[in-house]
């Protein structure tokens, strides 16, 4: 198949540093093209992908000091798919919703994977008004706000098999934290949690400039007051299988409607058992007992901590495996591509006419 991934511009495909939608549409694409699709990348210029690239930024637009406004580069980039739309037999899109208004008419050979929150107000008069255009879930919870709409499918993210290296011990000791300073990400319960249980808490983290004044007024004083916690700073694809194969467990204490969580199976490809708090998407993700637990308040999380020795870090790597590789996510995928009503159909057949009338013979 003819496939175009289209990608946020914020950060490059695979991210630099933190980023979530950017990694999973590069574990997507570059899953694709093993399968031997030809896939056309629509992304920032600094990305790095097997598929064809098409440059719409000179680099992330989040490390490009000179950016203040996204929406332009991104409109941009959605004109020059558009222009571009008959070359594919599916547009896979990742941007949210800024292309809706301009697919319509071929919105029968696309997909929209919806890597956001669901939750607010406003989103419900714009997707009340679209309810032809295909759409992606990456967790059932994430769906529970939503109005009636084209759902296609529900499809957890994935992560390929080879990136991050299984750790049979927890050789470091201390416990994780990974992702954003912010506090709907609740790094405070992590630190709580650490110093409750006597153990020593690495955060790995980025510090976005709105969350700027959270982590100056609450989470650097936590910091600079327990010794047993450290702050390591934002890192990078290379230094993430260490630090999480290190860890004796990841702590996820989330306080929002988390669409799915990422770092979940990433900690789980490296044997690291997650604590996580009953929210959201964590019961899709976590097998309780066997990939981590799941809590519902710090005082349960502290007794998970100290239950840790009873799992398996075998068992939290094959549950990755069973269930969150980046081939089965592209399998999935594929079956929704090949299902819409304007993509060619499996059997190579010969495409008469696309459109919301289109006519298939195979051949």
């Amino acid at each position: 198949m003819k496939i175009a991934q289209i990608a946020p511009l914020a950060e490059r495909v695979p991210p630099l540093l933190y980023g979530g939608t950017e990694r999973v549409v590069s574990n997507l694409t570059e899953a694709l093209v093993r399968q031997g699709h030809e896939v056309t990348l629509f992304a920032s210029g600094d990305s790095q992908t097997s598929a064809e690239l098409v440059p719409c930024t000179d680099m992330a637009l989040r490390l490009n000091p000179k950016v203040r406004d996204h929406l332009a580069y991104h409109l941009l980039m959605i004109d020059q798919v558009r222009r571009r739309a008959d070359e594919f037999d599916v547009l896979h899109f990742h941007i949210d919703l800024l292309h809706f208004p301009l697919i319509r008419e071929f919105a029968d050979r696309t997909v929209t994977t919806l890597h956001g929150r669901l939750d607010l107000p406003d989103l419900i008069p714009f997707y009340r008004a679209f309810p032809e255009i295909p759409l992606v879930s990456i967790s059932n919870h994430q769906r529970l706000p939503m109005p009636p709409v084209n759902w296609v499918g529900n499809i957890h993210h994935g992560v390929p098999t080879d990136l991050l290296p299984f750790a049979a011990a927890a050789e470091g000791g201390y416990l994780a934290f990974l992702g954003r300073i912010s506090p709907e990400k609740r790094p405070d319960r992590a630190i709580e949690i650490a110093v409750r249980a006597g153990k020593r808490l690495k955060i790995a983290a980025k510090i976005d400039a709105v969350d700027r004044a959270y982590w100056e007024s609450t989470i650097a004083p936590l910091v600079d007051r327990h010794p047993n916690v450290e702050y390591v700073g934002e890192i990078n694809e290379h230094q993430k299988g260490a630090f999480l194969g290190n860890a004796s467990a990841l702590l996820f204490p989330i306080d929002w409607p988390e669409p799915f969580g990422l770092v979940m199976i990433e900690a789980m490809a490296c044997g690291t058992p997650v604590i996580a708090f009953h929210a959201a998407s964590v019961p899709e993700v976590i097998e309780p007992g066997r990939s981590g637990f799941i809590v519902r308040s710090i005082d349960e999380a502290v007794e998970a901590v100290s239950r840790l020795p009873e799992l398996d870090r075998a068992v939290v790597r094959a549950c990755f495996d069973r269930r969150f590789s980046s081939e089965r996510m592209a399998c999935d995928y594929l079956e929704i591509y090949r299902a819409l009503p304007g993509v060619l159909a499996p059997t190579t057949p010969v495409q008469l006419l696309r459109g919301n009338s289109a006519l298939h013979v195979a051949v």
